[in-house]
């Protein structure tokens, strides 16, 4: 099924979700009541959609440069820019060591796209310019807007869950006034449950947007093998990083390209991939690669659904796909 069509069914089912939930408080609490946590909810996302470029930027230790300074990453963001039909985005460099890259901004006019210092030691040109079509096209889709939506409803099911549960504890324990049974405290805990759930399918959101992120860098005029590539020594050079580094970017890798923190486990399975052990993903392994059976353990499975992150020999099995 295409990532776009997967995207709105999400959508979709996480609106049915908050729909359901809407009706069966409604009617225990009161519809007025839970749209007071809904406003909250949205005035927190808000807040963090309004001062996100600027906390992002100060997390990263973002330094903008003029096209003077870094005349290459400008042309390279200005072309791709200019195939997105997209205003082009400041150009800024990280001091992070950890090679990646990363997008943000509040609006396509308001884009951003950065650089590590690490990734522009570690990429060729074409790697490089495939990794910035990446960014470009998390810029295009509009992802920190949808990511900002979509956190909204675990956050709304969060807050009902609590005041449920803390509503029946504070007003009785698990006894009303009439002396049955209080089913709030037990329908907070469901709720719990629930939250749970749409936190997983809010995640998945986050990997789909990675391979729809990955088909807008080729769309944009990038190889697969390059963007595979890239992924592939983004990987590597993420499992030589420090315990000191990984924890520094701990709080921001969702925006990365790949999460660094699973960088061990993935630069085993993706070994297997580089058969001439070039440190590259040619044109000729994709193939092979696109013909075989991606086979992931369980524990990876669990791994990847609890992250932002899709497997990357997921990632670059599905960039075979666009040989």
């Amino acid at each position: 099924m295409g990532v776009v069509l997967r995207m709105y069914l999400l959508l979709a089912a996480l609106f049915a979700f908050l729909y359901g939930i809407v009706l069966l408080v409604g009617s225990l609490i009161g519809v007025g009541s839970f749209l007071v946590y809904g406003i909250i909810a949205v005035v927190f996302m808000l807040i963090q959609y309004l001062i996100g470029p600027a906390m992002v930027g100060w997390t990263m230790k973002v330094r903008y440069v003029t096209e003077k300074e870094e005349p290459v990453l400008h042309r390279m963001i200005g072309e791709l820019a200019e195939a997105a039909k997209l205003p082009k985005p400041k150009v800024g460099v990280s001091a992070l060591s950890i090679p990646n890259a990363f997008a943000f901004g509040r609006t396509t006019r308001d884009g951003r796209i950065c650089v590590t210092e690490g990734i522009r030691k570690l990429l060729k040109e074409d790697e490089l310019r495939a990794v910035l079509g990446h960014e470009m096209s998390h810029l295009k889709h509009k992802d920190m807007a949808l990511m900002t939506l979509l956190n909204i409803f675990p956050m709304i099911i969060y807050y009902v869950a609590m005041t449920l549960m803390w509503s029946g504890i504070l007003g009785g324990g698990d006894r009303d006034r009439r002396g049955g049974s209080n089913p709030l405290p037990l329908i907070g805990i469901g709720l719990l449950v629930v939250h749970f759930i749409v936190q997983l399918m809010v995640l998945y959101a986050s990997r789909l947007r990675e391979y729809y992120a990955d088909e807008g860098s080729v769309e944009l005029g990038s190889k697969p093998q390059h963007m595979a590539t890239a992924l592939y020594k983004l990987v590597v050079g993420s499992a030589k990083a420090s315990s000191g580094e990984l924890k520094q970017v701990e709080g921001a890798k969702a925006f990365f390209v790949n999460d660094p923190s699973r960088a061990l486990l993935e630069v085993r399975e993706l070994k297997e991939i580089d058969q001439d052990m070039s440190g590259s993903i040619d044109v000729g392994e994709l193939m092979v690669l696109r013909s075989k059976k991606v086979k992931v353990g369980f524990g990876e499975k669990m791994m990847e659904a609890l992250s932002t992150h899709p497997n990357m020999l997921k990632r670059i099995k599905h960039l075979s796909s666009l040989t």
